[in-house]
């Protein structure tokens, strides 16, 4: 189960109003209860819940952070690598420094956080970490700026043979600087080949609905077309001529197998 970015921020309606800067740094002191009822909430019901994203307190930074909580209890946290213009001048947002793909009961999977899917080599290195799923949590203010994060999307489904599900804020928050106006529409897309819908998009809700979109997605289907689709591009790539270079903390430990990306030399994958 996917949630959208920020979607802990609701909770600022029932503050008085301040600056975009003070909201987000009191919508980060709900940390603890937040990431405690989500965690509750995918034990209870044996799922594993993609929390949306909530904003991070640690020292004078703030970071935007998914939390994904599995059924056994365990939390991995994905912070938003990429910050965008808005979030880096209304709320001084930092970016993370750490990307795994995560074990969970059904598959591996990958979390990027909206205008991070707007970046391939994220997606690209948590393809190469053996996701099958990739998860964006969005929040956007326009039709424009949503569908710059669903045309991304859609081709990282696309380029790495993998399935993306989107779910983003919809409604206003008026009294709430940066946050009051939102646009979204929840969809799962795939690939673009004859084992997947024929436009690439397996489910998709209606557009700035608040809405349940449930899916079902074929693992056989998305192997079968890696193995022998109309076309490859993961047996295609050209490592001959390119390849992604990461430069990720030399103490992080990755959560993935010794053969992947994660488990070559230090820098590179």
């Amino acid at each position: 189960m996917l949630l959208p970015e920020l979607v802990s921020a609701q909770l600022l309606s029932q503050e008085p109003p301040v600056s975009a800067l003070e909201g987000i740094r009191r919508l980060a002191g709900y940390e603890t209860r937040f990431v405690e009822l989500m965690q509750s909430l995918a034990t209870r019901h044996g799922l594993t819940l993609i929390a949306g994203s909530h904003p991070v307190a640690e020292g004078s930074k703030i970071y935007n952070v998914a939390c994904v909580c599995l059924p056994t209890g365990e939390v991995v946290r994905q912070p938003k690598l990429h910050i965008t213009p808005s979030e880096r001048k209304y709320w001084g947002i930092s970016g993370g420094h750490t990307l795994s793909a995560i074990d969970t009961p059904k598959c591996r999977i990958g979390v990027l956080i909206c205008y991070d899917v707007e970046f391939p080599e994220a997606s690209r290195y948590l393809a190469d970490d053996g996701a099958e799923i990739l998860f964006v949590p969005f929040c956007t203010d326009s039709r424009q700026a949503y569908l710059r994060v669903r045309y991304c999307a859609q081709a990282r489904a696309i380029e790495n043979q993998v399935y993306v599900a989107l779910a983003g804020t919809v409604g206003n928050l008026p009294s709430v600087g940066n946050l009051d106006v939102n646009y979204g529409q929840a969809a799962v897309l795939t690939p673009s080949d004859f084992a997947f819908a024929r436009d690439g998009i397996a489910a998709e809700a209606d557009s700035n609905e608040e809405t349940v979109l449930i899916c079902d997605v074929d693992l056989n289907a998305l192997q079968g077309a890696r193995d022998g689709g109309s076309v490859t591009p993961r047996l295609d790539r050209r490592t001959d001529l390119f390849r992604v270079v990461s430069h990720l903390p030399a103490d992080f430990v990755p959560n993935g197998p010794g053969d992947g990306p994660l488990g070559g030399q230090p820098g590179e994958s």
